[in-house]
């Protein structure tokens, strides 16, 4: 019987069935899981499936967003129409600088004082400058209040000096009594070892 069973088989096959149809059961099976393992699966890669195509579209409208607020800028629909107001714009002038001798000749006059060129190597002690500058005008409130409060100052001073006062008056209290505390604790060591 194994014989005739064996001569039924042909070498690859396994349990009658050839290694290419096994295959293709394995697959099946695995594809087929339990119903609970699978819905559970499914919801899973249903919902990171929703989520990269919601990060894609977020992408998508920040692009959007992004080109419609640049698009006055870079859009040559929008920029012609300013391109042309600019160039009847420089005409006009130019027209009225032709007519205009002495305007021209102003224009063309550098104004004296009103740009001092900055070396480069004071550049930076200009910003910082203009940075204590700003400070000063935000705290220019506070240091008047400061000023006004300065008769009150003395007032004040005095109190401080009357607080000091009694604070070290209590720490001499204080010193006082934990000096007797401490003779009051030797005098009972002292009573303690000689019974």
């Amino acid at each position: 019987e194994e014989e005739a069973l064996r001569a039924q088989l042909e070498p690859g096959d396994v349990c009658g069935k050839k290694s290419g149809e096994l295959t293709e059961e394995i697959d099946s099976a695995s594809s087929q899981l339990s119903p609970a393992f699978s819905s559970q699966l499914h919801t899973a890669e249903q919902q990171i499936k929703t989520q990269r195509q919601l990060e894609q579209l977020q992408l998508q409208t920040e692009l959007l967003q992004a080109e419609r607020r640049s698009a006055d800028v870079s859009h040559g629909f929008f920029l012609a129409p300013r391109f042309q107001v600019l160039q009847t714009f420089c005409a006009h002038l130019q027209h009225l600088l032709k007519e205009q001798s002495g305007l021209r000749r102003r224009l063309a006059r550098p104004l004296g004082r009103t740009n001092l060129p900055v070396r480069a190597h004071l550049h930076r002690s200009l910003v910082e400058l203009v940075q204590l500058l700003l400070d000063f005008m935000e705290t220019l409130e506070e240091k008047i209040d400061a000023v006004r409060r300065g008769p009150a100052l003395g007032e004040e001073l005095a109190q401080l000096d009357a607080a000091v006062t009694q604070l070290l008056a209590r720490v001499v209290e204080v010193e006082g009594l934990s000096n007797r505390v401490l003779q009051r604790s030797r005098v009972d060591t002292a009573q303690w070892d000689d019974l």
